[in-house]
């Protein structure tokens, strides 16, 4: 029985505090823009395992939250800096993910129940452009901790917010290529050797160190199996994704969720660095746009977001010049509304590896 697509946490999503504000002049639809080429060249829930059998370094002290420097944060967790690792191990600093304190009961059993399903993954997990595993224990206070690799200061989500708050102008298409192939190889690597749906794929989910030198997926917590069909199909799965980066499938009642379902996600991922935004998050335009006024619900439109989700966002193709065409024809495909005519993530690496230095 394949798993059903169903809407995620984020159903009920308002943009409080948007900072990357949709342009409107010059928007239409990418098919316009997509040429042949580049199409032809590309075309867990995981059962809860004891603290006991993760925790395989319980001599491991975490420090009190104020004494590390805070990353940034998800639904329910915080993650931190911990600028060297314990004595004995490596000298490398971690990132360390932490149950927020101020979740209530239900809520924390939930996200302690993610943060060891994704230490039993994580741990199983070797690739240059994963987030490596580092330990798994418990702080002073008793509350369950993810080390993880420190791959990087920022997440693309925080290079794309700085870049429309200092120019408002899209990645050059070299740097997006560059972060689509990287993205690429990790996602091939997940489907293919782990078979795993990563299930969560968006730029906070990416994380780069320093100019784009190296580019890492992060947050498998809400992986899902996959099987040798690259579909899911355990009973018991649930998709849980991002709303703005849900495919299709995964919004309906009896969508049947594959390793395509990433795919689409990673081609809105290529979008956002293209626009700036977030997909189908359109507020009014507003040529005294102030980003620190007090966001007023009526400049946002329900009814359009919610028929916009989980099709192909418009692109500004004023914005755009000659370069961007293989970043627009892979966008473009990956956004395709059938998963069957999207790429794979194998297909992805083969095509840009011939012209990605």
């Amino acid at each position: 029985m394949a798993i059903r697509g169903a809407r995620g946490e984020a159903a009920g999503l308002r943009p409080v505090s948007v900072g990357r504000q949709i342009p409107t002049p010059g928007l239409v639809p990418v098919e316009t823009a997509v040429s042949v080429q580049f199409h032809l060249l590309i075309c867990t829930r995981t059962s809860s395992v004891t603290r006991q059998a993760l925790c395989s370094t319980p001599c491991i002290k975490i420090p009190a939250s104020p004494f590390m420097q805070k990353l940034g944060y998800g639904t329910g967790v915080n993650v931190y800096l911990m600028k060297r690792s314990p004595r004995g191990l490596s000298h490398s600093p971690w990132a360390v993910k932490k149950i927020n304190s101020r979740c209530n009961g239900d809520y924390q059993n939930m996200y302690q129940k993610r943060l060891t399903d994704e230490a039993k993954i994580l741990k199983s997990l070797h690739h240059p452009n994963i987030i490596g595993y580092r330990a798994f224990t418990e702080a002073n206070d008793g509350s369950l901790c993810l080390a993880m690799e420190y791959g990087g200061e920022k997440s693309l989500n925080d290079l794309i917010e700085e870049r429309n708050k200092d120019s408002h102008n899209p990645f050059p298409a070299a740097t997006i290529l560059k972060v689509a192939l990287n993205m690429a190889r990790g996602l091939k690597y997940l489907h293919q050797d782990k078979k795993l749906l990563h299930g969560d794929i968006k730029s906070s989910n990416v994380v780069i160190k320093g100019d784009f030198e190296t580019i890492k997926i992060c947050d498998v917590g809400v992986s899902l199996p996959l099987d040798e069909n690259m579909t899911v199909t355990d009973p018991e799965a649930c998709y849980i994704g991002t709303e703005p980066w849900k495919p299709k499938e995964a919004l309906e009642e009896n969508g049947i969720i594959t390793d395509k379902a990433d795919i689409f996600a990673f081609g809105l991922t290529l979008w956002e660095m293209m626009t700036l935004c977030i997909p189908h998050i359109t507020l009014s335009d507003d040529d005294d746009y102030d980003e620190d006024k007090t966001f007023d619900e009526s400049d946002f439109d329900d009814e359009a977001y919610y028929a916009a989700l989980g099709t192909r966002p418009p692109l500004n193709m004023e914005e755009l010049d000659e370069t961007y065409q293989k970043v627009i024809e892979l966008f473009s495909v990956c956004t395709n509304e059938d998963p069957k005519d999207r790429p794979s993530a194998a297909h992805i690496v083969e095509a840009l590896e011939v012209f990605v230095q």
